[in-house]
């Protein structure tokens, strides 16, 4: 754009020219005449992520209806934006399978006891949906090896840092407590 470089730096672009004689490091670069948000649109086609290749045995999957669209959702048990995603966007959702990713942050200090607890549930959906919908945890769980310092991991190292984060099968990462129309219209 005009002698204007754009620099991928992982999580963020910054715009400099050919000599680096000067450096754009906040802001959008927006079209104005058809006002895209070309900095919003290369980030999000330069962090996609290969849906396929997520561990899909290291998340909690729930079926509704017969499942045919799907997602993955990185959460904390104690997230509140993500009790918001559970309540008012995935309960108003049907013929999905969503893979919830265990991703508790270090500044909830009960939400990895809680998760291994849910985790270790004979029935992992339900125990999940009952902690998330109910405030209720799963009791006399019991102790096993749980995939949740690899999720934690995974999650750094596919960029996500808050929850929820939902990733749609084209790799696109959604950030925050998307709401169902915004979601139904993304995976339609």
């Amino acid at each position: 754009y005009n002698d204007l470089y754009e620099i991928f730096l992982g999580d963020q672009i910054i715009y400099s020219d050919k000599s680096f004689n000067f450096l754009i490091t906040e802001g959008r670069l927006i079209n104005p005449r058809t006002k895209i948000d070309i900095t919003g649109d290369r980030l999000q086609e330069l962090t996609k992520i290969d849906f396929n290749q997520l561990p899909f045995e290291k998340a909690i999957k729930v079926v509704r209806g017969n499942g045919k669209r799907k997602i993955a959702v990185f959460s904390d048990i104690d997230c509140p934006y993500c009790r918001k995603f559970e309540k008012e966007t995935i309960t108003e959702m049907d013929d999905i399978t969503i893979y919830t990713f265990l991703f508790p942050l270090d500044f909830h200090p009960d939400a990895k006891f809680k998760s291994a607890k849910v985790w270790c549930a004979s029935d992992r959906a339900k125990a999940w949906n009952n902690i998330m919908l109910h405030n209720k945890l799963a009791e006399n769980a019991g102790d096993c090896n749980t995939p949740i310092k690899e999720t934690i991991s995974l999650a750094r190292d596919l960029g996500i840092s808050s929850t929820p984060t939902i990733i749609l099968p084209n790799g696109i990462k959604l950030p925050g407590a998307v709401g169902a129309k915004d979601l139904e219209e993304r995976l339609n």
